[in-house]
Order: C-alpha cells, then structure tokens, then sequence
C-alpha cells in the first residue's frame, strides 16, 4: 500500500470547514490546508505557534505566482510573526492573517475574480 500527501491539482473553492477538517470538489480532507496555485495540499501545521519559513515553503516555492496570502490561524485572530511578514513581504507577497472562516470566505471571492491568491488555513472544530 502507497501513502501519499494530500494533494489535489489545480484550484478550487472550499465548500465548507470545520470539525477538523474541509469540504472541497466534492471530497473532504480531515486537518489543516494549503491552498495554493499548484494545488490544495495537506498542511501539517495545528496550531499559529508551529508558523515558521519551513511550514510555508510551498508559498514561497511559488511566490511568482501569488499576490496575497490569507493565513487562517484558526477560530479566533492570531498575529503573524514580524519575521514571517518581512518574509513574505520580500517575496513581493501581502500577508493577511485572520480566523479561519474569514480566510476561506475571502479566498473563495479572490478565486472567484481569479486573483493570485493562496491560502494557509487551520483546522478547526
């Protein structure tokens, strides 16, 4: 038996979040998201205190081709670390933190007007 990341190719919007997990094309994905233009992914990441350069390498791998990045940190607003914004804002990338139903209702509007958006989404119950 094969074990692979999660991963689905190519954008869509997300349909619904939340005991644990997403709803998205027609599937459901228990644990965090990264949505991004290659794909939706799997994120392992639980919590805003595991945020650092490694959990978002796949948005800098691809910062040629995202404008914004909507990090969900969960049921309630967490501050991005003053690090990762400098980061991200070197890389030519607008960082915005907030819940993660804010950050999956924005996303969803941004993708709909085919913005280069990405998505860092945390689980919640």
């Amino acid at each position: 038996m094969e074990i692979r990341d999660a991963h689905f190719p190519g954008r869509a919007p997300l349909e619904a979040y939340g005991n644990g997990g997403f709803r998205f094309a027609g599937m459901s994905h228990r644990g965090s998201l990264m949505c991004v233009p290659s794909g939706i992914y799997g994120w392992d990441v639980n919590d805003a205190s595991a945020f650092s350069p490694e959990a978002f390498q796949k948005v800098l791998d691809e910062q040629a081709d995202i404008e914004v990045l909507l990090v969900g940190t969960g049921k309630e607003l967490q501050p991005l670390p003053a690090d990762l914004k400098t980061l991200f804002r070197e890389a030519g990338i607008l960082s915005d933190p907030m819940s993660t139903g804010a950050a999956l209702r924005t996303f969803n509007v941004l993708l709909s007007e085919d913005r280069a958006v990405a998505a860092a989404l945390i689980a919640v119950d």
